[in-house]
């Protein structure tokens, strides 16, 4: 056994990343280049589309999850990353669902944290924060320096509604925790019409109180949720006027690698973000590309378009099919997303939740 790779059963997929990546630069792969001529250097990998809370944005309550025997192995997911580091990927978010309630998944980040500071320069995760008290200092040693929390209200009756779940006390222990364990936190609020625009800047002013970067998100129509989309949402610009109108904001030229454009508040003293796939359009600069926990791979969050890694990684030839999938994945990479949030009653964008895709 590898000792790079998690204790898991071995897959068929073979090794060959790894000896690409420690031979003659030269003999490397070209790097992940769309048909825009967009660098790809950043890979959302989802562990599971499983998850303890049920967000009323996100899924329905009776949510249906995956068989576990379509997820792919934490081998094959170490194989899958390290095919795409062969490729120029620098920087890997792992995702879910909620990533740290997979088993042993403190195995990939042991594995993968052994390239920091050689292929990859970050690796990463976004979590809702239920289980990082008992993995923070875990993640530490495993070389993650940053974690993604997604907390949309303080209130705990309004977590509990919009969650399902009355977990707003281990998600604040989680995050004091990462705090202690030395990393990074960055606080991620979808703004939701009528349900926290009201608490945005407390929950900002607290962030930054903490330490922590805040970054407000527009509701993205990915999945039946049952709720109405058009309630929900909330443009960005219209809550960072009415920030303007309590707060200094400047312009930050700061980027972390994602769509987030940022101000510095002067009065909080922190840093606030802004994803705005709906009222300004980013995907000029997109630099991504996301793979569900069965290895499908999703050149656009917003787009239909995918193609089958785990097929690739299963076959009997997985480093040549593998090449194979991922040119593919830069041919058909669209130029932007189509979300559209304009007409009550709509269809979502696109029928798979988020959990399933990787946040």
């Amino acid at each position: 056994m590898n000792d790079d790779v998690p204790t898991q059963p071995t897959p068929k997929a073979a090794r060959k990343p790894d000896l690409i990546l420690l031979g003659d630069p030269a003999d490397r792969p070209a790097p992940l280049v769309d048909s825009f001529q967009r660098r790809i250097t950043y890979l959302r990998l989802s562990v599971t589309d499983r998850c303890d809370l049920r967000c009323e944005y996100c899924m329905p309550e009776r949510m249906t999850f995956l068989p576990k025997k379509d997820v792919l192995t934490l081998e094959e997911l170490y194989d899958l990353a390290t095919g795409f580091i062969a490729r120029g990927v620098t920087k890997i978010r792992i995702t879910g669902g909620e990533p740290l309630v997979r088993r042993d998944i403190i195995d990939l980040f042991t594995a993968l944290g052994r390239r920091l500071g050689h292929d990859l320069a970050e690796l990463t995760l976004t979590t809702n924060g239920t289980q990082l008290a008992a993995h923070a200092e875990a993640l530490a040693r495993a070389g993650v320096r940053r974690v993604n929390v997604s907390l949309d209200t303080l209130d705990r009756a309004k977590f509990a509604e919009l969650t399902r779940r009355d977990m707003l006390p281990q998600v604040l222990e989680g995050i004091a925790a990462a705090k202690a364990a030395g990393l990074k936190v960055k606080l991620n609020a979808v703004a939701l019409k009528g349900v926290n625009d009201t608490e945005l800047p407390d929950l900002i002013a607290w962030g930054h109180a903490q330490g922590h970067d805040v970054t407000l998100i527009e509701v993205m129509p990915l999945g039946d949720v049952e709720a109405e989309r058009l309630d929900q949402y909330l443009p960005l610009d219209d809550v960072r006027k009415g920030l303007a109108q309590r707060w200094t904001l400047t312009d930050n030229s700061y980027a972390s690698g994602g769509p987030a454009r940022y101000v510095d508040i002067a009065e909080t003293g922190g840093r606030l973000g802004f994803i705005t796939p709906h009222t300004n359009n980013f995907c000029s600069g997109c630099n991504r590309l996301r793979v569900t926990a069965t290895g499908q791979l999703y050149p656009c969050l917003g787009g239909g378009e995918q193609v089958d890694l785990r097929a690739a990684l299963r076959s009997d030839a997985p480093e040549t099919n593998l090449a194979a999938a991922l040119n593919e994945a830069l041919r058909i990479k669209p130029e932007k997303h189509h979300f559209r949030m304009d007409s009550r009653g709509a269809s979502p964008a696109v029928p798979r939740h988020m959990s399933m895709t990787g946040g």
